[in-house]
């Protein structure tokens, strides 16, 4: 008897990382894509704004692509639909405040249109292709977030997203602890959990300390408040809105994102707020410093963000001033800690005072720490898992959890991005990779940065670049122009000028031990002067700088 066809698990991003979610589950002729996020770029990617999931197989198997799932609104899980949408236009399937951000983004990107979106609720199950889909309620630093029970002709995969078990979430709304336990019952073949959390022991706090916190905050603080925050964590908003209403102030709004996501909410009903409580950005000089509060972007210390702005002093509406406080409630995303640090300094500078996770309690994680992910393997009673969401590191870590939960050693797969897992009638096993890899963004530009650029880039940051120009008579190979030698990023010129006259006798003893024959042959010309160069500047200053000759003839 032929053997069915087996669920094929595929990761193309999200695994040995933070961010950059992607998971592809294929049956037969038919695939669903879990998630499609981007990843922000770290100090050693010179010059890229976004990081993306390489999406070959992807396009290879366009044709099988039936939908995309998206479990969330964060951008480390919706951010590069933009990018795909392009190669592989499928339905997109989430809840309404995941599909409204996302409509936001596609706008900018004049996609909106092309684009079919179903909207879901959890516990609502639909159809597509061989998947049956049931969307489960779980609690995270963004409202209307969802887990998925994939049932597949070879058997129920639970897929969790980012989660955290917040028995008392500023929504009401908890984890839906009953589906999972259902589902546990009845049998799961296969538990995805997210990893994030797990160097963390115990439980995470519920998002509501944080409100009691900012209310303790705000009620002593003299001046005016600013509070930098994700502006996709409604619930921090929705709090910010509370404990303002409750204290008598006013709020505004500042930063692009922020205004955006809030209005969003508010008109999808999931924010909450008085037309009276909120004042625009430019009533700020009308307002009493102590009713003032300002809701803001930037707590990353993103170059051109809103609090960035402020803090060098040249944001067009805020000038901090000596009395206002500054609370940073949002977590220090790793890479980020020396940018978030010099623009502290520079608000400290300024006369504000700043509120940050180390010194108060004003920022609660959205992930499930140890004890919560074992309540979701209990749960759940997996026969396979597979830990997602995490450095490699933090793959390794939940692995380990889940064989203290009795989930057989040998039925714990950590895997890497482009790995398969096969599931079928004969168990589980990992066999073949597909592409995978990270995509730059630069500008509009996509993929057109590869890992040589941003190594050319990293070397002219490192050790600058030096230009030689010489003009030669085409006839003769004589010297008719030059040598010039221009640098950027390697000495300050105005003190370098016995360093440059040596750099110009190299290039002109190199000329003329070339014959004149060879002096026809510009390319071998430009690479002797190079090298030449080359030996110079790593003798004299122990530099490899970029070495760009331009050899004219006339």
């Amino acid at each position: 008897m032929t053997e069915k066809p087996r669920l094929r698990i595929i990761p193309l991003g999200g695994l040995g990382e933070i961010g950059m979610n992607m998971m592809v589950y294929e049956y037969d002729d038919s695939i669903i894509v879990v998630d499609c996020g981007l990843m922000f770029p770290d100090d050693s990617m010179l010059g890229i704004d976004l990081v993306i999931q390489d999406i070959t197989y992807l396009k290879r198997n366009k044709d099988k692509v039936k939908a995309f799932v998206i479990t969330h609104g964060h951008e480390d899980h919706t951010g590069s639909l933009p990018f795909v949408l392009r190669e592989i236009n499928a339905p997109i399937y989430g809840t309404a405040l995941t599909l409204g951000l996302i409509k936001s983004k596609l706008e900018e990107f004049n996609l909106l249109s092309e684009t079919v979106f179903e909207t879901v609720r959890p516990r609502d199950v639909v159809s597509i292709g061989p998947f049956t889909i049931e969307f489960i309620r779980v609690s995270h630093s963004i409202v209307d977030g969802v887990a998925l029970a994939i049932k597949t002709p070879v058997g129920v995969v639970i897929h969790t997203g980012d989660f955290k078990l917040d028995q008392t979430p500023v929504d009401g709304e908890v984890t839906d602890y009953a589906r999972f336990a259902d589902y546990g019952e009845k049998g799961v073949l296969a538990l995805l959990s997210d990893s994030t959390n797990v160097e963390k022991e115990g439980y995470t706090l519920s998002e509501r300390v944080i409100g009691q916190a900012l209310e303790e905050i705000f009620a002593k603080c003299p001046g005016r408040i600013i509070v930098a925050a994700f502006s996709s964590n409604i619930h921090r908003i929705q709090q910010v809105f509370d404990v303002s209403e409750k204290l008598g102030k006013v709020v505004m709004l500042n930063g692009r994102s922020m205004v955006g996501n809030a209005k969003i909410a508010r008109n999808l009903g999931y924010l909450k707020a008085s037309d009276s409580l909120i004042a625009d950005i430019k009533e700020l000089d009308e307002i009493p410093a102590k009713n003032a509060v300002i809701l803001t972007t930037g707590s990353q210390g993103e170059p051109m963000s809103a609090l960035t702005r402020m803090a060098m002093n040249n944001h067009k509406q805020i000038k901090i001033i000596k009395g206002d406080t500054v609370i940073l409630s949002a977590k220090f995303i790793p890479g980020n800690e020396k940018t978030i640090s010099n623009m502290m300094n520079h608000l400290f500078r300024r006369g504000a005072d700043v509120i940050y996770e180390k010194v108060s309690e004003i920022h609660v994680s959205g992930h499930a720490s140890q004890e919560e992910l074992k309540i979701m393997l209990n749960l759940v009673k997996p026969k396979y898992f597979v830990p997602i969401h995490g450095e490699y590191r933090h793959l390794v870590q939940h692995a380990r959890l889940a064989r203290t939960t009795n989930v057989a050693d040998e039925n714990v797969f950590v895997m890497e991005n482009g790995d398969v897992l096969e599931l079928g009638e004969k168990g589980a096993s990992m066999k073949e990779k597909v592409e995978r890899g990270k995509v730059f963004v630069d500008g509009k530009g996509v993929g057109d940065v590869s890992d040589l650029v941003l190594k050319d880039r990293r070397h002219l940051s490192q050790d600058g670049m030096v230009i030689a120009i010489v003009a030669l008579n085409q006839n003769t190979g004589e010297v008719i122009y030059g040598p010039d030698i221009i640098t950027r990023g390697l000495i300050f010129e105005e003190e370098g000028g016995s360093l440059m006259i040596e750099a110009k006798a190299v290039v002109n003893e190199t000329l003329n031990a070339i014959n004149t024959e060879a002096k026809g042959e510009i390319l071998e010309v430009n690479e002797e002067v190079r090298r030449a160069l080359r030996r110079f500047y790593n003798k004299v200053l122990d530099r490899k700088p970029v070495i760009l000759p331009l050899i004219i003839e006339l």
